[in-house]
């Protein structure tokens, strides 16, 4: 078959599908309906003339078919950005699309260098696009080791092969509960004998009972997997939870939120740049690298 522009769209839809495990998932990356992301993925597997996944009430699955058009897809998709970077370069100068992904609330951290460095891009080249991916911290490194962003700015416990991650800070996390728990007027002694009957929200994004050990209540009546939804379910006054110090000020300076024993409840977690080995060559990916190591430095 002969590629054509709308080839590549059905195809970065379709790579965005399996990334976010389903079509309902993929809306907020593509941020397009349900309905029209299934007719692109009919659309593709007709030009292909293959199945490429099975959906309905079981879930999400890939054929085989289908896996193997994932990884082609990831290839061809590269080779179509590494071919525009080096037309670039040939050019002297920078051009393409700098995609980042992050996780989230980093924005409030006054030490991300995000908006520093793409302004500074900005002033290198005023043809550079950006595509900015807030997401979940595994998310960030699949994005990266896949080739749909540039470079990611996360967490890491088990570092994978193929990136190489560059340490940036580390992130101050510290128990909170909201103005209508009960805790929240509670101190000294008395806030310690009733800590332990508090439910502590569950999360899956490196704030799990492995990392604090901290012997509090979980019983897995609440979960959240982004910072967000730990704020809301804080804010409810009905659990409390951990969350990054930068994030949870703007709680605090208003009163809505208190931080529970910060001497004996807070971890650190290690912030990196993570960057794609088979990428060191690419002009862009090198200037983005640079301008945001030079920007959290300052």
């Amino acid at each position: 078959m002969q590629i054509h522009d709308v080839d590549l769209k059905l195809l970065r839809v379709f790579v965005a599908i399996v990334e976010c495990g389903g079509l309902s998932a993929a809306e907020s990356r593509l941020n397009i309906g349900r309905s029209t992301i299934s007719s692109h993925l009919s659309d593709l597997e007709v030009r292909l003339g293959i199945k490429l996944c099975k959906r309905g009430r079981s879930g999400f699955e890939l054929t085989e078919p289908g896996r193997v058009t994932y990884q082609a897809s990831l290839e061809l998709l590269r080779q179509c950005e590494a071919f525009a970077n080096t037309v670039a370069s040939s050019k002297n100068e920078l051009s393409g699309r700098v995609s980042i992904s992050v996780i989230d609330t980093m924005v409030s951290d006054p030490r991300c260098g995000v908006a520093q460095a793409i302004a500074s891009l900005r002033q290198l080249s005023k043809n550079i696009q950006f595509d900015i991916n807030v997401c979940e911290a595994r998310e960030v490194e699949t994005s990266v080791i896949n080739g749909r962003s540039l470079v990611g700015l996360g967490v890491s416990r088990h570092h994978i092969r193929g990136l190489e991650y560059i340490p940036l800070h580390n992130e101050n996390n510290y128990l909170y509960c909201g103005k209508g728990h009960e805790l929240f007027s509670l101190e000294g002694q008395l806030l310690s004998e009733h800590l332990s009957d508090a439910e502590v929200i569950t999360s899956n994004y490196m704030r799990d009972k492995e990392v604090r050990n901290d012997s509090l209540n979980y019983q897995n009546s609440a979960t959240a997997y982004h910072d967000e939804g730990i704020a809301h379910l804080i804010l409810s006054g009905e659990f409390i939870g951990y969350l990054p110090e930068h994030y949870a000020s703007f709680w605090v300076d208003k009163g809505l939120m208190k931080v529970i024993e910060p001497e004996n409840f807070a971890y650190q977690i290690p912030v990196s740049l993570i960057i794609s080995k088979n990428n060191q060559a690419n002009p862009l990916s090198n200037a983005i690298v640079e301008t945001l190591l030079c920007s959290h430095a300052n």
